[in-house]
């Protein structure tokens, strides 16, 4: 009975291993893209400047592209002004940038603010349909190929990143394998309980709201504001109880 017991153990623990197996190389994707960029920032400063003007650009078009994809943009301004409210209130911010400079202390402080590379790269990361949809793929059907494809442009995107905003960009890894691994894991309940069309309505919301804050960190990226981009992050879980309320009552 005991071996029986450890044998269905080990096949649950390899099953788990398969699903994961999508976000693990995304993962590894970003930490190899962004120790390449550690390597390869030695470049002159005007070209950087040139280089991060790029990077800001596309991250504003990306927002832009992102945050027109609502179908109800009334759920994407009530999710930021709340979720602005509840940052706030929670000095989201500040506790991110406390926590950047304690890992400076630790990894040393180089080239760029670890908080703002760390915040930056895990909304680019992990906001939008990929995400979800790679990780939900690699969960029911064990098909890794949206996550696969993900990790390419996740990578050289970490290597771009990193050679501006420095040694934080390796970080979102972290969220990047928690946010993708827990979908994954759960895919299969998600999929049971979810139904298509309410699953639809909130990657659209999620990826709208996301696009805003990342359109937000590409102004600031330009040096045309300064906007506390983590005290927004709670409209991402407002934008899903909106979305959740609005399909409840219809």
């Amino acid at each position: 009975m005991q071996n029986k017991a450890c044998i269905q153990f080990i096949v649950v623990k390899e099953v788990k291993k398969v699903f994961l197996l999508g976000t693990i190389v995304n993962g590894i994707a970003i930490i190899v893209g962004s120790l390449l960029g550690r390597i390869l920032n030695r470049i002159p400063e005007s070209m950087k400047t040139t280089v991060m003007y790029a990077i800001g650009l596309s991250i504003i078009v990306l927002g832009i592209q992102m945050g027109l994809e609502s179908e109800n943009f009334v759920i994407v301004i009530i999710s930021l002004a709340i979720g602005a409210i509840v940052g706030e209130f929670l000095k989201l911010d500040s506790k991110f940038n406390t926590f950047g400079h304690w890992l400076e202390t630790k990894v040393g402080k180089g080239e760029g603010s670890i908080s703002e590379g760390f915040i930056t790269a895990s909304l680019i990361f992990v906001v939008g349909a990929v995400s979800i949809i790679g990780a939900l793929d690699s969960g029911i059907s064990g098909n890794h190929n949206v996550l696969y494809m993900k990790s390419i442009m996740d990578g050289f995107s970490a290597l771009i990143l990193s050679t501006t905003l420095g040694i934080g960009v390796l970080f979102s890894s972290v969220p990047v394998f928690l946010y993708q691994g827990i979908i994954a894991l759960f895919a299969s309940q998600i999929d049971s309980i979810v139904p298509e069309s309410l699953m639809s309505q909130l990657i659209t919301e999620i990826t709208a709201t996301g696009g805003v804050m990342i359109f937000a960190i590409g102004l600031n990226f330009m040096g045309f504001v300064k906007i506390k981009v983590a005290n927004l992050l709670p409209g991402i879980l407002i934008a899903i109880g909106i979305v959740l309320l609005l399909y409840n009552y219809q």
